[in-house]
């Protein structure tokens, strides 16, 4: 028997049903959304990426959400794989953003090779960028990316002084603690991205993946989660020179009630985003894909009617 969600009150008394055409509308990035969802960045060169960017571009253009492609690292140094991600004519007006690995982008300031991160935004029609920072999973990769030569945060204060175009961070997997939370936040990035504690641990999969070696593996258990997070930037937000107040609130997401919760506590402007669940449906076909995502609207919709979040959850 599935366990009670304690989390809302149900009013049935107070409502009526939304139906098909009815939309949780707002804006994020600038830019109008139908519903607070968003595809957070998956796939970054399977052998099917080309599909299944094409399919969930495709879904955010019919159902109005925004979109953040897997990491496109691999454009940096040639177009071979360009019409991989190339899907501004799929997703239409919608948000758009690339993504690149933390560990890339110190190496590219370090080569002075920025300009190769613009030529990549400029060739693939996106809004920005998404940086994903992601140091333990690297870590525990026995070819993942060192991070050396200058801190994160370095890395990102230079790009942004370079960059004509809006730069989200994400944290993948682990979230992130009060103090690189407050740092993010004085700096003028478009949005933060939890990869917050509890939804896939990369690390972990990294760690299976050296079947003879598990030394390391108690730092795959290190993390924040939505909560904490949610409480590090209320906190943070208390200092005058906070500048980000946009959020993306993924990880510990597995369905429309999680989003629906964690948007309804964030006191800030915020969407929930999740990865494997539209990448199971997108490897599927458009039509699996887009019953899945009008059953998240659906539920969201229904939610936003008849759940209110309990006062005593909200606290942390």
């Amino acid at each position: 028997m599935a366990q009670r969600d304690v989390r809302f009150d149900y009013e049935p008394m107070l409502a009526t049903h939304p139906n098909k055409e009815t939309l949780i509308e707002g804006s994020f990035l600038g830019k109008p959304y139908k519903f607070p969802i968003w595809v957070s960045s998956m796939t970054g060169g399977t052998g099917v990426a080309k599909t299944i960017n094409q399919n969930l571009a495709r879904a955010c253009k019919d159902f109005g959400l925004g979109m953040g492609l897997g990491s496109c690292r691999k454009l940096l140094s040639s177009d071979e794989y360009l019409q991989d991600f190339a899907v501004r004519g799929y997703i239409g007006d919608q948000p758009l953003y690339a993504n690149l690995g933390i560990a890339q982008l110190i190496e590219l300031i370090e080569d002075k090779k920025l300009h190769l991160v613009n030529e990549m935004v400029n060739k693939l029609d996106a809004d920005g960028l998404i940086i994903h920072v992601n140091p333990i999973q690297e870590w525990m990769q026995p070819e993942g990316d060192i991070i050396s030569g200058m801190t994160p945060i370095q890395a990102v204060a230079e790009l942004l002084e370079n960059a004509n175009f809006k730069i989200i961070i994400k944290e993948v997997g682990q979230g992130m603690g009060p103090e690189s939370i407050k740092a993010l936040l004085k700096l003028p990035i478009a949005a933060l991205e939890f990869g917050a504690f509890g939804g896939t641990n990369f690390a972990r999969l990294e760690a299976l993946r050296d079947k003879g070696e598990d030394d390391l593996d108690p730092i795959c258990y290190v993390g924040h989660t939505p909560k904490e997070m949610i409480v590090s930037i209320v906190d943070a937000a208390k200092d005058k020179e906070v500048s980000c107040q946009e959020f993306i609130i993924s990880g510990s997401v597995k369905t429309y009630l999680d989003g629906y919760y964690y948007n309804e506590i964030l006191p800030y402007n915020s969407v929930y985003g999740q990865a494997a669940g539209f990448l199971k449906h997108a490897m599927n076909s458009y039509d699996d894909l887009a019953l899945h995502v009008e059953k998240q609207t659906q539920g969201y919709a229904f939610a936003t009617r008849f759940l209110k979040v309990k006062k005593h959850t909200q606290k942390h």
